[in-house]
């Protein structure tokens, strides 16, 4: 297979380039050269944003299979790259997100759910959730709904994370002392590791999927307190996780999912929409899923590789929690 991936140099779209490597396909990385791509990829450099830069795109010669495009930001990049590449590429796979659904979509949600309104294929940049969208809709329009296949994405952990949601609770626990848990304990987690997520792409590219699918682990495939109790394994055991009550957390005044990364209180639409997706679609056309301590572990691995501090992109809001604060709550409630 020959596979072209739009970005390649960070997070999912790295993993994708790994994975296929892995299996033996010849790879190009078409980026703006910011970060190194994965040895053994050919690349291209250009910038989707500027005038005249897919050239480098434009005269390659030759065609691809596949295309990866992992794109965020202003829809009109994906239209101008799709409409270039529609008669020289068998198949495009646009990495969305389920933050295409109106918000919020009700607990085990399909892909049939309502999507945000407003988006189109030749904008500038709005917002995330219409950017996704407008994405989907210029990959559809370039490739038809039969060549194009929509990846819907939730909550993504492993290594090379540049968000800074998994990194933060390594790097706390790491610290050791009494670690603020939000609870409780068995709150069922869905997310998908970024490698699981690549391998899916591979395999359905390889099927000729079509159309739009959720791709997160299944329901439950994890709790807070498998994850938390990982990290604080992995990073040697030093911190005490104090479990504490959701609305003692919310009176605190802690924002959920930035400030205390991964967690939603449960019962929250926020819960709903960001844990509760059913995605039997892709677990029927192949999603497999490691154990989250495999996932906590090679992130820590990777983290301790490259120094401890993990990339942050700078389009993402700041995560985590100060510790003045943690400290406070943690006196004043002693945890439960």
């Amino acid at each position: 297979m020959r596979l072209l991936v739009l970005g390649g140099t960070e997070f999912a779209g790295r993993a994708v380039v790994e994975a296929a490597l892995g299996r033996g396909w010849e790879v190009t990385v078409f980026h703006r050269g910011r970060h190194e791509a994965p040895e053994g990829a050919r690349t291209l450099r250009g910038d989707r944003t500027a005038p005249g830069g897919l050239a480098a795109l434009d005269e390659e010669p030759g065609a691809w299979d596949v295309v990866v495009d992992t794109w965020s930001a202003a829809p009109r990049a994906v239209r101008d790259t799709a409409r270039l590449l529609r008669g020289r590429a068998g198949r495009y796979v646009y990495v969305s997100s389920c933050s295409v659904y109106t918000w919020a979509p009700p607990a085990g949600y399909t892909e049939r759910a309502p999507v945000v309104e407003g988006a189109r294929a030749d904008a500038g940049p709005t917002d995330y959730a219409r950017d996704k969208r407008g994405g989907e809709l210029a990959a559809v329009d370039a490739f038809g709904a039969d060549r194009s296949l929509l990846v819907r994405a939730g909550l993504l952990l492993g290594p090379y994370e540049n968000v800074g949601r998994l990194p933060w609770w390594l790097d706390r626990t790491a610290r050791g002392g009494p670690v603020l848990a939000p609870g409780p304990r068995d709150l069922p987690l869905q997310y998908v590791d970024v490698r699981d997520l690549a391998e899916w792409i591979l395999g359905a590219a390889q099927q000729g999927l079509s159309g739009p699918y959720n791709l997160l682990s299944p329901q439950g495939h994890t709790t807070m307190g498998g994850l938390l109790e990982a990290c604080a394994e992995v990073t040697g055991g030093a911190a005490e996780l104090r479990w504490t009550a959701p609305e003692v957390v919310l009176e605190a005044g802690i924002e959920p999912w930035t400030q205390l990364p991964v967690w939603v209180p449960p019962g929250s639409e926020g819960y709903a929409a960001l844990h509760s997706a059913d995605v039997s679609r892709a677990v029927a056309a192949g999603l497999r899923c490691r154990p989250v301590a495999g996932t906590v572990a090679d992130t820590w691995a990777w983290l301790e590789d490259i120094g401890g501090t993990a990339p942050r992109r700078p389009d993402r809001p700041v995560i985590g929690l100060d510790p003045e604060v943690e400290a406070k709550v943690l006196g004043a409630t002693g945890g439960v």
